[in-house]
């Protein structure tokens, strides 16, 4: 697997990411705000002390400032200070200037300066001289004579710039624990998500012994609890199916076997006419179990192929359970079941009408093979409901649902099957809008179809395939 598609590798990309998104968002944020404000703060504190400074020369208007005045107000202000004369309208002469420089021209144009001396009060602002950046206050007195606070602002630029440096470190550093918590993080959840990988490939090759273990608490553990459940189910369902197969092949088996011999003897044997019609009674029976066997195989089938086409139209169950009776009259007869029907208060029920006799059919045949001789067998239409009732042992509690599932066969079952007709029945039902119900103790057993009844409300269903 190419390392940079890994899981740890596209955490700690993801991680980073975030680190660096975040260092953008706070560098945006913080470095720029962070500049205004000590420079405002700079000027700030050079308003205050010309403001001071100013009130000290309009207390003596007879006595301009002289070079320790200037020199004093820069020590106090920590800028520098130069004191102009207006010479004309935004014409300033610097006659005093406490950086005591041969020249003071780089100052004479000065914008602030210029700008005190059009407008009343402290005027403020940043401006760049010779590379260098400047905060100033100016202001002038009462005869138009201006002084100009100017502060270099390297010293708070470099505190920006420290910051930066700082911050960009600091992000750097968190980036880089970032990727390493992020890759190992990642490659123990790594760890953990191969073991279940190799936990299906366990079960995808019919493995199911080994379980599947987690001990986490988080959604992997959540994973691992259902790949194990699966484990479990798929284990069921191998065993299931395993079981199918021998008893299909034992139930596919048998009556071949059995029309094969009897074959041999019709071709072999000197046959009377009683043996011969007893031996074609026998043979049909065995080809009537191989055709409900590749029957009940087919329904099942098309039961998993996905949409079965049902009818819905209304259907009355006293028909159906007479039509029972009569069909299985004969073979009630041979197993010696009295079998009868109730129908006193059948009503009308929504659903097709050939898989609801398909559903009583099993229903009835499950009665008369899997109870003893001579047991009576009750078919009941009430309302919307026909169920089968027989007076057998019963059904234990803890098999009862069992008898719905596919493939299986209760355990001391009086006959052979393939265990798919109760299977096929529920599925029916459902698919119908009702339900196989079981309701089992010794002496009496009852399966019941419940189907929704037919009303006004219901009837343009009838003709919805």
């Amino acid at each position: 697997m190419n390392p940079l598609r890994s899981v740890g590798a596209r955490l700690s990309l993801a991680l980073a990411v975030v680190v660096l998104g975040a260092l953008a968002v706070v560098w945006v944020a913080l470095v720029p705000t962070l500049e205004r404000r000590l420079v405002a703060g700079r000027l700030s504190e050079l308003a205050a002390s010309a403001r001071g400074v100013i009130e000290d020369v309009n207390r003596t208007p007879n006595q301009p400032p002289t070079q320790d005045f200037v020199d004093e107000a820069s020590r106090g202000a920590d800028a520098r200070v130069v004191f102009f004369q207006p010479l004309a309208l935004g014409v300033l002469s610097p006659e005093l200037d406490s950086s005591h420089l041969q020249s003071s021209a780089d100052v004479d144009r000065d914008l602030i300066a210029r700008r005190a001396a059009l407008h009343p009060g402290v005027q403020t602002g940043r401006v760049s001289r010779g590379g260098n950046d400047y905060a100033e206050a100016a202001v002038a007195d009462r005869s138009g004579d201006v002084l100009l606070f100017s502060a270099r602002l390297r010293p708070t630029l470099e505190d920006v710039s420290l910051v930066q440096s700082r911050l960009l470190w600091s992000g750097l550093v968190a980036l880089a624990v970032a990727l390493v918590s992020g890759f190992i993080a990642a490659s123990f959840f790594a760890r953990r998500i191969r073991r279940l990988e190799r936990a299906a490939e366990r079960i995808a090759s019919g493995d199911f012994e080994q379980p599947v273990e987690d001990h986490g608490r988080d959604e992997v553990g959540e994973l691992a609890g259902a790949f194990d459940r699966m484990r479990l189910q798929l284990a069921r369902l191998d065993d299931a199916r395993r079981e199918f197969i021998a008893n299909a092949s034992h139930e596919l088996r048998t009556p071949i076997f059995s029309l094969g011999g009897f074959l041999e003897l019709f071709r072999d044997e000197e046959l009377d006419a009683a043996t011969r019609q007893e031996f074609l009674e026998t043979m049909t029976e065995q080809v009537e179990r191989l055709s409900k066997l590749a029957t009940d195989l087919l329904d099942l089938s098309r039961l998993d192929a996905g949409p079965l086409r049902i009818a819905a139209e209304p259907v009355e169950l006293a028909e159906v359970a007479e039509d029972l009776r009569e069909e299985f009259a004969a073979v009630a007869r041979r197993l010696e079941h009295p079998l009868e029907t109730e129908v006193g208060d059948a009503g009308i029920a929504l659903g097709d009408p050939e898989r609801i006799l398909q559903i009583g059919r099993a229903l009835v045949d499950n009665a008369l093979l899997h109870t003893a001789p001579g047991t009576p067998v009750r078919i009941v239409a009430r309302r919307a409901e026909l169920r089968v009732e027989d007076e057998g042992a019963g059904i234990p509690g803890d098999q009862q649902e069992r008898v719905f599932a596919r493939f299986s066969r209760l355990e001391g079952s009086r006959a052979s099957g393939t265990g798919l007709g109760l299977a096929i029945a529920r599925e029916l039902a459902v698919r119908m809008g009702g339900d196989v119900l079981l309701d089992s103790r010794p002496g009496r057993t009852v399966f019941s179809l419940r189907l929704p009844a037919f009303s006004r409300e219901n009837a343009p269903l009838a003709t919805v395939p």
